[in-house]
């Protein structure tokens, strides 16, 4: 017999509804202002500051919370890619596009070094970092892309188009995608003319997450 899953009970189903309207909450409100106190959450969440505070102690561990979503967002994103046996260019822009989608760097962007990232951060980001090593090699591999593009310029492709920000999302998810269109060219031009200076090492994109210590 096939297993069944259960369905949650009335009072665990309106935590996880409650969990997941925080989450959003908070996302919104720390990327429009990461010194934002917690209590502005749940307002925006439309729960009470107990409810808030029943699942997270702290705005750092709501903070912890968030960027550990996003992080799983971006692993699922790069580990469709690297398991789709197509078009290697059409399996890296998708990979590129989805992540656009998701809007992870936007965390990256206005939270990076306000808060201090738990072991399971930074062994997450580690992993997003090793399969994008994996997804790269492969589409260069392919000759899908040029081959002066370095893993670490993919951090700051997305926070250029993270960047990019109206008051309807809609229209700011549409000019995401006309920006990436126009990056994405960029990439896969067979004749590029060569990069200024350096590409950002990894100690230098995940030390932005490093707390500073007048802080």
């Amino acid at each position: 017999m096939e297993p069944t899953t259960r369905p949650l009970s009335g009072r665990r189903a309106q935590a996880a509804r409650n969990d997941q309207l925080i989450l959003e909450a908070a996302r919104q409100v720390f990327v429009v202002d990461p010194a934002a106190p917690i209590a502005a959450v749940a307002e925006r969440a439309g729960v009470g500051m107990s409810a808030l505070s029943r699942r997270y102690r702290s705005k750092e561990e709501l903070l912890q919370r968030l960027a550990g979503d996003g992080l799983r967002r971006y692993l699922a994103a790069v580990e469709a890619a690297l398991a789709d046996d197509g078009d290697p260019w059409a399996a890296f822009a998708g990979f590129m596009g989805r992540i656009v989608d998701a809007d992870t760097h936007s965390l990256t962007v206005r939270l990076a070094g306000t808060f201090t990232p738990t072991k399971d951060l930074y062994d997450d980001a580690q992993r997003a970092q090793e399969l994008n090593v994996r997804l790269l090699e492969r589409t260069k591999a392919a000759g899908a892309v040029r081959a002066d593009l370095d893993v670490n310029d993919l951090t700051f492709i997305f926070e250029q188009v993270a960047s990019v920000r109206l008051d309807g999302p809609d229209r700011t998810r549409q000019l995401r995608h006309r920006y990436l269109g126009l990056l994405l060219d960029g990439l896969r031009t067979p004749a590029p003319g060569p990069l200024a200076g350096p590409p950002p090492t990894w100690a230098e994109v995940s030390g932005r997450w490093d707390r500073p210590a007048n802080r």
